[in-house]
């Protein structure tokens, strides 16, 4: 008897010490996944980009170098401004965020919707599911002005 019995009341004190000390690895370290403005620069190039912070997972990047009177914009979105410029009649070849086909636009630095991420914090865009806006904190709404600031100047 007690050959059955220490080894089942074994098994039952590792399978209830086992459950005492598993806890869900996901629920317990997941963070929040939170959108934002984000700005980085790759030599003379400058990325302001609206997505995940350090991730792949992005709505728009929009892209400049210095002392350019244009931007370009890739992405899901893209800004709805009257002045949009198609870069080519084709898509073009590789897009950063996907890594697929996508169309590249060029917006003037100068133009109103674009200007207004940084003045009023809001930059209204257009994707599959239509019109919308994309707003931006204080801290975000500095970043987008640094990034305009140095999109028109001439240091490289």
């Amino acid at each position: 008897m007690f050959k059955i019995l220490i080894p089942a009341v074994a098994a039952m004190g590792l399978v209830a010490f086992a459950a005492q000390t598993r806890t869900p690895t996901f629920e317990a370290h997941a963070a929040p996944v939170v959108m934002g403005w984000h700005l980085s620069h790759e030599g003379p190039l400058a990325k302001l980009a609206y997505g995940v912070e350090n991730s792949d997972h992005l709505a728009l990047m929009i892209t400049c170098e210095p002392g350019r009177s244009t931007v370009v914009v890739y992405g899901a979105v893209q800004p709805v401004a009257p002045q949009l410029i198609r870069a080519s009649d084709r898509p073009a070849e590789l897009d950063p965020l996907s890594g697929g086909d996508a169309s590249e636009v060029r917006i003037a630095l100068r133009d109103p919707t674009l200007q207004s991420l940084a003045s009023r914090g809001v930059l209204r865009v257009r994707g599959d599911a239509g019109d919308f806006d994309i707003t931006a904190a204080a801290d975000e709404q500095r970043v987008a002005a640094d990034f305009l600031a140095y999109c028109g100047s001439a240091r490289v």
